[in-house]
């Protein structure tokens, strides 16, 4: 099955999104939040909101 990209459950600051990049490239959340930063500043706010309406959310884990 593959990998689809979904906020993170587990690894959420706010809504997950980073976590949920993250965790579909195999990548630490921390430098996802740091691409995130460094994004002009309107940039990214824009990016983030439609990322955390759009993104859907991961099953629950047991």
């Amino acid at each position: 099955m593959k990998n689809k990209l979904r906020k993170s459950s587990t690894d959420k600051s706010l809504h997950g999104v980073c976590g949920g990049i993250a965790e579909f490239f195999g990548i630490s959340s921390f430098s996802v939040r740091l691409i995130f930063i460094f994004i002009p500043l309107p940039a990214n706010i824009i990016i983030y909101l439609i990322l955390a309406n759009t993104m859907t959310d991961s099953p629950p884990s047991l």
